[in-house]
């Protein structure tokens, strides 16, 4: 019995919480989403359903392990996901690797499609945390010279998989491991005199691209090579209403707008979005619920990240909070981008809604993900607060009396 408390006390009833609410609020969703007649007869509900019992088991998986077993495994795991990139990438176009959407990025089996560029986002983290943690361990003495190596070695990591993604090509994902490595630089210790030149010359490099392709894209069609039809989506974003390639982004200003302060109601849609049930998700909460329902699944988000800060903060293993901190990385990435191009605030990607949009594999690698903070919680709780719990009171009395026969 007095084990069962135990497991029970260390085990994240928080994470579980707040993954029922997703789990709720993505099946609410889904199912409204679906109902057209472009998916008669597929019932994306009950697979999301079953991707979610799959995660599930996942998590039960991960947890299982420490982190010092999962420290160790990272190359490994990390080594699997390279490999089955490549694989991918040099696959020729079959039945069992299509290509879809202009991109060759599925394999397909049995129980649905899987994207191991999902997975290898999870990969990364875990590659890039045992990087930093080795690095530390090697150089005790932090100067510039080291700093330079840091950030080469993290480069290195992050562009192998980036470089794959991008042949698939997949623009999306590749964003997102770059949202990962720029967290993990953030807090690897690298001098921001190194981390404020790196990415402030990057900035100046995005600003003068997109300055070029909204005023002079004959320049870069000149000397870059870019074809006309790949700046359709910075056009689309600036101009939906007056661009082909804004028809999704039109559609979804007016489905949110309409949706005014408390939704039109459960299943009460009237503006047609193709795809909504996955990338454009949001689209059909913000219609049927409103600017309060929106409002709700943001504030779901900024628990979870609040969460899985605390969780990073209370850890006294350097490896779990570069795990938590990578994590936290890839879902705000991830939430921002995929609200902010259903707004128009930024571009469309096709980037899914953690948690709600309908897709097994970005399911089943946010829950491997989740993983991770379970077994953080699980195996390193009872080990936050050692010196508190390891505490004894002093003998007052045999103070005393020594302190009496001095």
């Amino acid at each position: 019995m007095e084990r069962k408390n135990r497991v029970a006390e260390r085990f994240d009833w928080t994470l579980t919480l707040l993954l029922l609410m997703f789990f709720l609020v993505s099946c609410a969703a889904i199912y409204s989403g679906q109902t057209s007649d472009q998916y008669s007869g597929s019932n994306f509900l009950l697979q999301q359903i079953f991707w979610y019992a799959v995660g599930a088991a996942i998590i039960a998986v991960i947890m299982y392990f420490d982190s010092d077993q999962l420290n160790r495994l990272s190359w490994v795991i990390y080594g699997i996901g390279i490999l089955v990139l490549l694989i991918l990438a040099f696959a020729p176009v079959t039945e069992f690797t299509p290509k879809i959407n202009g991109a060759q990025s599925w394999f397909i089996t049995p129980v649905g499609s899987i994207q191991p560029s999902e997975f290898m986002k999870v990969f990364l983290i875990m590659g890039l945390s045992r990087t930093i943690c080795k690095h530390h361990e090697k150089y005790l003495t932090k100067t510039m010279k080291t700093d330079y190596i840091l950030l080469l070695k993290i480069g290195l990591v992050t562009g192998l998989p980036v470089g794959l993604v991008m042949l698939q090509p997949d623009l999306g994902t590749s964003l997102v491991m770059l949202a990962i490595m720029t967290g993990m630089i953030f807090i690897s210790g690298i001098s921001w005199k190194i981390i404020l030149s790196l990415y402030g010359t990057g900035a100046a490099i995005a600003c003068t691209i997109l300055y070029f392709v909204i005023w002079a894209p004959e320049i870069l069609e000149k000397y870059l090579n870019v074809k006309p039809y790949q700046f359709d989506r910075i056009y689309a974003w600036l101009d939906p209403h007056n661009n082909a390639a804004g028809y999704h982004l039109s559609n979804s200003l007016k489905a949110i707008g309409s949706g005014l302060l408390t939704g039109k109601g459960f299943g009460e849609r009237k503006v047609y979005i193709p795809e909504s049930h996955t990338d454009f998700i949001f689209s059909v909460i913000g219609e049927e619920y409103g600017f309060l329902g929106g409002s709700i699944v943001i504030g779901l988000f900024f628990l979870l990240i609040y969460h899985l800060t605390k969780t990073a903060l209370e850890t006294v293993e350097s490896y779990n909070t570069y795990i938590c901190v990578g994590i936290i990385s890839m879902l705000t990435f991830h939430v921002f981008q995929n609200i902010g191009m259903t707004i128009q605030v930024l571009p469309i990607t096709g980037i899914p809604l953690p948690f709600i949009s309908y897709g097994g594999s970005s399911l089943m690698g946010n829950m491997f993900a989740m993983g991770l903070v379970y077994s953080i919680h699980y195996h390193h709780r009872n080990y936050m607060f050692s010196s508190r719990n390891n505490y004894t009171e002093p003998d007052t009395k045999a103070m005393e009396r020594s302190h009496s026969s001095s």
